[in-house]
């Protein structure tokens, strides 16, 4: 692999990002419930990264960027909910959809380069 460590991966230092950025958008948040779920999808993104790479085999790896990618899609399905039931403005919405579409990408960027 290209990388030495994790946190060299572009991909991983997005999602912790994304996974600050939520964090911080959602800590006043009294719906317990929606910004478990929320934390839980986006930390999901970035330690399946992690822990695939620490693997050491292509294959493993790109299982967890598979599951990677489903946490991904959790947290864009989350979003819709949040927008719905205003718990963002509609620039947030929009900025940390953009976030998760581009994270998306470039995990089946890199599930196809381990191919």
């Amino acid at each position: 692999m290209a990388f030495s460590r994790f946190e060299e991966i572009l991909v991983w230092q997005k999602a912790k990002d994304l996974t600050l950025k939520l964090y911080s958008l959602f800590l006043e948040n009294r719906d317990f419930g929606f910004k478990d779920q929320l934390q839980r999808a986006s930390v999901s993104i970035m330690n399946n990264i992690a822990e695939g790479f620490e693997r050491q085999t292509h294959k493993e790896f790109r299982q967890f960027l598979y599951i990677a990618r489903g946490s991904c899609a959790e947290v864009r399905s989350m979003l819709f909910l949040a927008i719905e039931l205003s718990y963002l403005e509609s620039f947030q919405f929009e900025f940390l959809m953009e976030d998760s579409v581009e994270i998306s990408r470039m995990l089946t960027g890199l599930i196809k380069s381990l191919n």
